[in-house]
């Protein structure tokens, strides 16, 4: 049985950020792409409560042995479950990962009851502005307008600027692959630069033309970067046996 692919969205994310990888590798691979309990009330350190809501998940499901691939908040999430429980992970494949630096999409808020405003910040993800499609933003204004989603997002965001994981970086040995957009103006390319530096076992593909979602924006050539991959990591495992 193959690997499991565990697939986690960023901030505003949901499972529709990952359909063309789940379209493009569900007949080869076991997906997982479990909706993070970002919005759920909880006390104490909002990633701990998240890297906790991913071991239950993983438990739940029987989950013998996955790759996680995380986008932005999913990245950062991705990093630090590896690092505490290394034995349930075989690789990372991390793609406009926050938890070194990052700036705020939506500046905490200020306007957020101005749709054209939200629009302009959900386009400012992207290369290309019209990738952030009318359903997209229409869910990221639903959720700044909802007083309790925002205040935990403000929360959940507000953790993960105060949570670097430069020490969990220099301590993961498995292999990481990491994707970035070369016009990433959320982890700009400098940041991609330093995970790689950090991570002892990765290897970095920028994608040109394309911002803080490539699995989105670019889903061709991120799917292909990401298929080769995996075809190299299942060379090693039969080379190492």
């Amino acid at each position: 049985m193959k690997t499991t692919l565990l697939l986690l969205h960023g901030l505003f994310g949901s499972l529709s950020n990952w359909e063309y990888v789940i379209e493009y590798f569900g007949d080869d691979y076991p997906i997982h792409s479990p909706t993070l309990p970002i919005f759920d009330e909880n006390k104490g350190n909002k990633l701990d409560f998240m890297v906790d809501f991913l071991y239950h998940y993983i438990q739940k499901n029987n989950i013998q042995e996955c790759i996680l691939i995380g986008n932005s908040l999913g990245g950062h999430l991705a990093v630090l479950y590896a690092h505490k429980y290394p034995d349930h992970v075989k690789s990372l494949i991390l793609t406009g990962s926050s938890g070194l630096y990052e700036n705020s999409m939506l500046d905490k808020f200020p306007r957020r009851n101005d749709y054209q405003y939200i629009k302009q910040r959900a386009e400012y993800t992207f290369y290309d502005p019209k990738t952030a499609s009318e359903s997209l933003v229409n869910e990221v204004f639903s959720i700044v307008t909802n007083n309790a989603q925002c205040f935990q997002i403000i929360k959940t965001a507000k953790t993960a600027h105060r949570n670097y994981v430069t020490e969990e970086l220099q301590k993961i040995d498995i292999p990481v692959l990491l994707i970035w957009g070369a016009q990433d103006k959320i982890t700009p390319p400098n940041v991609a630069t330093e995970f790689h530096r950090f991570l002892k076992n990765s290897e970095l593909t920028f994608i040109e033309e394309c911002g803080h979602a490539p699995m989105m924006e670019k889903p061709e050539v991120f799917n292909a970067i990401v298929s080769r991959f995996l075809d190299s990591l299942e060379v090693n495992a039969k080379v190492s046996t």
